[in-house]
């Protein structure tokens, strides 16, 4: 690509994807704990000559973050990824290569991708071979990768603008722009602060800027036919989950932190004087401290005192706590985790606690299977496995009631199949290992059984001859 075309790559999407990155930096944001009652009023300064400013019933200013939007995405990434997918490409071969290829860390991947694509709206996988030939993969910052879609139906990546910052060998910090392709990427790098004027060719693999004769460098083939990046959407409208659930936490957040400065203001008595003989505050501060006492004028009419507390409305304020809490776990299609939900509950009435996660893990799951079968494509061509049918396997992790399950898994012996009970079983995580163990078992039973029964035989005979040779020398 030139390096004119490049530019103006670059200043055609750039602009509009500050606006996606904005929207993910407050979910990220969310996800931390970091919830905008933090930052409520910080660039108001408060003037202290300002009476206009001041309020002698209101000196606490605490700030109380309620973490649900990180619950709430936990919740969904430990229902649906503590155990991950399994996938079947219809040999058991080439199953055991994918499963050796892809590790132990994709589990990790695949919880990585739904958080990422919760907060933000969706999640990208980069795949690319490393040392040794080795296929490496890994989540990226969905900050940093901007698409390129087809203008037909099928909606296609045809190209990504990758971004991000980088110090180089020269001690400036630069924004690299990588340009990735069916066939190969091209980098480029910018010193920030100036303007994509001044656009360098950026070698990916030496990591410096090279200059117009060298540019050839900073072109990488990947070889790969396809653009190496794959999106996971979080639902169909590509919006993250705290869409849903921003005003509600932060209207949580603003009751409970006004209650806590309620709570603690309620602990300063405001002293009302009416016809005091003193000097000035202090000296009333100071009697009252030492004596006890305070000394009124009767020069005045009503002279007295008396005190300013605050009325804290509880009740409207615990019902208003709880019902924003209950609205917070629907909106946001989770589980609440209150112990008086749980009791003794049987399978069918945990199930049904499930109810909205299901619904919200489902969706995820209907994007998420599409990207996961283009994943697992890329990785049979690296293997070189056939794959025209791949079949995924999805566990959810969920409370359940073991014993109801045992007893079911008891009661249908003789009624299903012992592929079914095993796979059913609540104290079974493997199934397939479960039946061999199984097969390998009855196998040694029978064995001792069959040496058992021929000891027994061989003890006859030979009982039987010793009685023959017996009457032969009688």
């Amino acid at each position: 690509m030139e390096l004119e075309a490049a530019k103006k790559l670059i200043k055609e999407y750039m602009p509009g994807h500050s606006a996606f990155v904005l929207q993910a930096d407050i979910g990220e944001r969310y996800y931390q704990n970091k919830n905008d009652i933090l930052f409520r009023n910080k660039n108001k300064e408060k003037d202290e000559d300002d009476s206009r400013n001041r309020s002698p019933l209101r000196n606490a200013d605490n700030r109380v973050p309620h973490n649900f939007h990180g619950m709430l995405v936990n919740q969904k990434a430990a229902y649906m990824f503590t155990y991950p997918p399994l996938f079947d490409v219809g040999s058991e071969a080439a199953n055991k290569q994918i499963n050796k290829t892809l590790g132990t860390k994709f589990r990790k991947v695949c919880k990585n991708l739904c958080v990422n694509a919760s907060n933000m709206g969706l999640a990208w996988l980069h795949f690319w071979e490393g040392k040794n030939n080795r296929l490496c993969y890994g989540v990226v910052d969905s900050r940093q990768i901007i698409p390129l879609w087809t203008d037909d139906q099928e909606r296609e990546l045809k190209a990504v603008l990758r971004t991000y910052n980088k110090v180089l060998e020269d001690g400036k910090n630069y924004i690299i722009y990588e340009i990735w392709t069916e066939s190969c990427c091209e980098s480029y790098a910018q010193e920030v602060g100036s303007t994509t004027e001044l656009l360098l060719y950026y070698s990916m693999l030496e990591r410096c800027i090279v200059d117009i004769e060298h540019m050839e460098s900073s072109i990488y083939h990947h070889g790969w036919g396809r653009v190496p990046f794959i999106p996971f959407f979080n639902n169909d409208m590509e919006t993250s989950d705290l869409e849903n659930t921003k005003r509600l936490i932060d209207s949580y957040d603003k009751i409970y932190s006004g209650f806590v400065d309620d709570l603690e203001d309620i602990q300063e008595i405001i002293f009302v004087l009416s016809g005091y003989g003193g000097t000035d505050l202090d000296e009333f501060i100071g009697e009252l401290k030492k004596y006890k006492t305070v000394k009124l004028d009767g020069d005045e009419d009503n002279p007295g005192l008396s005190t300013l507390t605050i009325d804290i409305p509880v009740e409207a304020r615990e019902k208003m706590l709880s019902m924003t809490r209950k609205a917070i776990f629907e909106q946001g299609q989770g589980v609440d985790p209150q112990p008086e939900n749980y009791g003794n509950a049987s399978g069918e009435a945990l199930k049904f606690m499930y109810t909205l996660l299901e619904l919200k893990a489902g969706l995820m799951e209907v994007e998420f299977q599409l990207s996961l079968e283009e994943f697992i494509q890329a990785v049979c061509q690296y293997l070189g496995v056939n794959c025209d049918n791949i079949q995924q396997t999805w566990t959810r992790n969920m409370i359940r009631n073991d014993q109801e399950l045992a007893q079911i898994c008891t009661s249908s012996v003789g009624l299903l199949s012992q592929k079914t009970l095993v796979k059913n079983h609540p104290l079974v995580e493997n199934p397939a290992e479960e039946l061999k163990q199984i097969e390998a078992e009855e196998e040694r039973r029978q064995q001792q059984e069959e040496k058992m029964m021929y000891g027994e035989v061989f003890a006859g005979k030979e009982d039987k001859a010793d009685k023959g040779s017996d009457g032969d020398d009688e």
